[in-house]
This record gives structure tokens, sequence and C-alpha cells, in this order.
């Protein structure tokens, strides 16, 4: 198994360096730019995940959609919305935006810990032997971020202030394969932040950190999309899936706060089903409900149609004016 990562790994390598070598290093030399070389490559790598996740979708999740859907495709324009949300995060330009405004901060953060005396700690060589092991150690590093997803999405719907920005991936009423990354810009900002923050703190690599997101956002487009499918009765407990996860966004049921009752609330879980177990908030029911915000049918509220104004109305809503 190490040897097929590894050469999967391999072949992602030799096209990254052909694609920043032909077009990216060129391009920054030519902008007088020669100084972001080095995180221009790193760069490359996301453009890349980015490009085959958008494949995948294409040609794998799309023809699932239309072989077993939920529900007949009634509202295009927000789906093409959703469409934007999609090609902003995969094809790195979110990411762009933010090494030019918070990698800075956090690279003198670190900087200062480091020279502080205070090195990197790595979680797999808590696991004996895992030096030489790339599975065990992905494995090590995808269970403790899954674990950091879940209290971070409970976070998302259990903190007021939080909940009134990504109640906005939550409003989507026509939910399919390119809804995962409808959210808040703040949002994902925060999120994002969370994330960063603890890949440095237990020493995931930069090529396994790629991996881990990758593989998460492909999965969680997968649980978004626009099909009735679920993974049986052992499946289901092992990994999340569409029917388990469209539970997660039906209306009333799934996700909406409820003060500081801390287990309203179900299926939180980002990748595994284990920690909704654990904690009392998985449902395994085999229903396909309708999705959205209960507010969105009991008063009529408006949480925006085009990119811009959902991004308007939640700054509204987090400063209390919608």
């Amino acid at each position: 198994m190490d040897s097929l990562i590894n050469g999967v790994g391999n072949g992602f390598s030799a096209v990254q360096q052909w694609l920043f070598e032909a077009v990216v290093q060129p391009a920054l030399f030519a902008l007088g730019l020669a100084n972001l070389l080095e995180d221009a490559f790193l760069g490359t790598a996301w453009f890349l995940v980015g490009v085959i996740q958008i494949l995948v979708l294409l040609v794998v999740f799309g023809p699932l959609q239309r072989w077993r859907p939920v529900e007949p495709v009634r509202d295009r324009a927000t789906i093409r919305t959703d469409m934007l949300y999609t090609l902003i995060h995969r094809l790195g330009l979110f990411r762009i935006a933010l090494f030019l405004t918070l990698e800075p901060v956090f690279d003198d953060l670190f900087g200062v810990l480091r020279t502080a005396g205070h090195g990197t700690f790595h979680l797999d060589q808590l696991w004996p032997g895992v030096t030489d092991g790339a599975v065990v150690s992905f494995l090590i590093y995808l269970v403790a971020f899954d674990f950091l997803g879940y209290w971070i999405h409970r976070g998302q719907h259990q903190l007021d202030i939080w909940w009134r920005l990504h109640s906005l991936h939550h409003a989507q009423r026509q939910m399919t394969m390119w809804s995962d990354n409808r959210n808040h810009l703040l949002d994902d900002i925060a999120v994002d932040c969370l994330l960063v923050l603890a890949a440095q703190l237990i020493g995931v690599a930069p090529g396994q950190f790629i991996a881990i997101v990758a593989l998460t956002q492909l999965s969680e487009s997968l649980q978004h999309a626009n099909v009735r499918l679920w993974f049986g009765r052992v499946g289901e407990r092992l990994w999340v899936s569409p029917r388990f996860h469209r539970m997660h966004h039906s209306i009333g049921i799934g996700h909406e706060p409820a003060g500081n009752n801390m287990a309203r609330g179900h299926n939180f879980g980002v990748l595994l089903p284990w920690w909704d177990v654990v904690f009392g908030t998985a449902n395994f029911e085999q229903r396909y409900d309708p999705t959205g915000v209960r507010d969105q049918v009991e008063q009529s509220r408006d949480y925006g149609r085009g990119f811009w104004s959902q991004q308007w109305l939640g700054l509204k809503r987090l400063v209390g004016l919608a």
C-alpha cells in the first residue's frame, strides 16, 4: 500500500513540477514576483487537486445524481451560484486571498514560538514504527483532523454568532454536489484558521495536509449530492453517506441551534460517523427530507440568491441587522 501511495504521489509531483516550470514560474518572473516561488509551488499543488476534484464531480458524481436523484432540479440559478463557490475554493482563489492576508501572521506567530524553543510536535510519532509507514501516518492525521472537524461543525451550529454565518450553507433548498463550498467567506476563514493552526501544532506535513483536505472535500461533495444513496447498515457507521448528511440538512431536524442545548442537532460528522455515535448526535433513520432552514419556511427569511447578496446578508445577520 505504501508503494502505491508513493507511486501516486510521485506521479502527482511530476505533473505539479511540469505545470510550475512551464506556466507558473515564468509568469512570476515576468511579474517581478520571484520571491513567491516557494509558495507558488505549493499553490500549484492546490490548483491541481482542485482540477482533479472538479473532474471527479463531473464524471462520477454528476451521473450518480442523474441516476437516482432525491428530488427533481427546480432552481438551476441557485445551483449555478453554488458552482461559483466551488470554483473559487477548489481552484485556489480563496487560498490565494488567505495567503496574501493571514499566512504572514501565522508565519510570524510560529516563528516566535520556534525561536522561543518550542519545536513542532509530530502526532504520528506517538505510534511505534510509523516513521516508515505512510499509510498509518496519513490515517492518524485523518482521524485527528476529523475529530477536530466534528467539534468545529458543532460550534458552527451551537454558537449563535457562528450560526449567523453558517446558516447560509444550510439555506440551500436544492442541495447538489456543488453545495459543499456554499459558505460565508468569514465562516470559511474561521474554519481554515483553525485547521491551519492544528496542522502546525500536530506536525502534519504539507503534502499530507493537502491530501487530507482533498479527500475531505471530495467526500463532502458526495455527501451533498442530490442522490438517494446510503452505504448499508455497516457502511453507514463507517463513513458519512449522502443519506446521513442529508439528515443533517433536514429542515428543523438536523442542524438548527436551540440556545445552550448542546444535544440539539444530528449528524455533525465530517467524514466519520463515529463521533456522532460516541457523543450522541447520530441519526441513522432512512429518510430523505427537504433541506433548508426553518425560518425560510416559517418567516420567509431571505438568505440571498447570488454570491454577493448572500455574503452581504450574512454580514447583516452577523451584526444583528438582518
